[in-house]
C-alpha cells in the first residue's frame, strides 16, 4: 500500500456552495461526472462524495502541490461499483509513488458523505 485518504463532506453545504458560485461544479467535476448515468443517484450528495473522493486521493498521495480537479475522474462501473480514473497530474504524482491501482468506496447518507481511497502499489 501506498497510501490511504479519508474525506467528508457535509452535503446540505456543498450543495449550498454549488448554487451560490455556479462555476464551481464545472470548476471541480468532470463533463461525464457532472451528467451521471441514468439511474444513478444524483444531485448534491452524489457530488459530494465525489468531492470527498478527490480530496482523499490527494491525500492518498501525500497531498502533493500542483494537482488539478479535472484530473481525477469518478466514474460508475459496472453493477454502480465507483471507479477512479486518473490522467495529467494526478497521474503522474501516482507514477512517482509507483502507484499501479486504486480502490475507492463512496457513501452518503444523513448529511455527509464520504470516500476512502486506497492508493496501491
Amino acid at each position: 500500500m501506498v497510501g490511504v485518504g479519508i474525506d467528508v463532506a457535509a452535503i446540505a453545504r456543498f450543495g449550498l456552495a454549488l448554487e451560490r458560485h455556479p462555476g464551481l461544479a464545472d470548476r471541480l467535476f468532470t463533463h461525464e461526472e457532472r451528467a451521471l448515468p441514468s439511474g444513478a443517484p444524483r444531485g448534491a450528495a452524489s457530488l459530494a462524495a465525489r468531492f470527498a473522493a478527490k480530496e482523499a486521493l490527494a491525500k492518498a498521495l501525500g497531498a502533493p502541490a500542483g494537482l488539478r480537479w479535472h484530473d481525477s475522474e469518478i466514474r460508475t462501473g459496472p453493477g454502480g461499483r465507483p471507479t477512479l480514473h486518473v490522467r495529467g497530474t494526478v497521474a503522474a504524482a501516482a507514477a512517482r509513488h509507483g502507484v499501479t491501482s486504486w480502490h475507492l468506496s463512496l457513501t452518503h447518507d444523513a448529511d455527509v458523505a464520504s470516500a476512502v481511497v486506497i492508493a496501491a502499489a
